[in-house]
């Protein structure tokens, strides 16, 4: 299944973003017109037209009750983490952040989007940089210790298997490993001496850490 904008197929995708472009663009507005809402749709199809996006083929399997796992996990990731962060910023402590690689199972543009989006959604993570040939994400974490950094990796690699478990393929599953119902996420290979793991930047002997 090709989710490429201008195929025929796509037209059910076109509308509903030209719908969703409207609303929000009367939402910014704050109040409904005419005017707002003819000047939104003006403007939601000359993006859609316009600024079509890239072709995404999809030949996975859409697993109701993993999507309403997934969704109700990313529920409650983002309670916990918001309290986390307000407790944090009424401390007196002073934070350290680091930007953490992480490479993702699959290299799928879509699954790769999904778990950057869903990372970044909650608060107190948000993916920096992402690499789509190699599926690797750079991701700044808040408060954050190097003991801590392998912990925060593997967070990005579980939200990432929910991702796979709720839409992709059992060949998809497959190449990723995770065909197994009790599959875990997959070790972080260890560093060039086969001893310490390699670090999530720069190598074997640091992590990057910013104030």
């Amino acid at each position: 299944m090709s989710l490429h904008p201008r195929s025929r197929r796509a037209l059910p995708f076109q509308v509903a973003a030209v719908i969703w472009l409207t609303l929000v663009w009367v939402g910014l507005w704050g109040t409904l017109t005419p005017a707002n809402v003819l000047g939104g749709l003006a403007i939601a199809v000359l993006v859609v037209r316009g600024l079509p996006m890239p072709p995404i083929d999809y030949h996975g399997r859409v697993r109701v009750g993993r999507v309403v796992a997934l969704v109700a996990r990313t529920s409650v990731d983002l309670v916990v983490a918001s309290t986390q962060v307000a407790l944090l910023a009424l401390g007196r402590r002073t934070p350290r952040s680091a930007v953490i690689r992480v490479a993702l199972r699959s290299t799928s543009d879509l699954y790769l989007t999904l778990t950057a989006q869903l990372v970044s959604l909650v608060p107190g993570s948000i993916v920096v940089e992402a690499h789509r040939l190699s599926g690797t994400l750079y991701v700044h974490v808040l408060d954050v210790t190097r003991k801590d950094v392998e912990e925060h990796r593997r967070d990005v690699l579980a939200v990432e298997e929910r991702v796979l478990r709720a839409l992709a393929s059992d060949d998809e599953l497959a190449r990723a490993r995770l065909s197994g119902p009790g599959a875990v996420p997959s070790p972080v290979p260890a560093g060039p001496d086969g001893g310490r793991p390699t670090d999530p930047l720069t190598g074997p002997e640091r992590t990057e850490e910013t104030p």
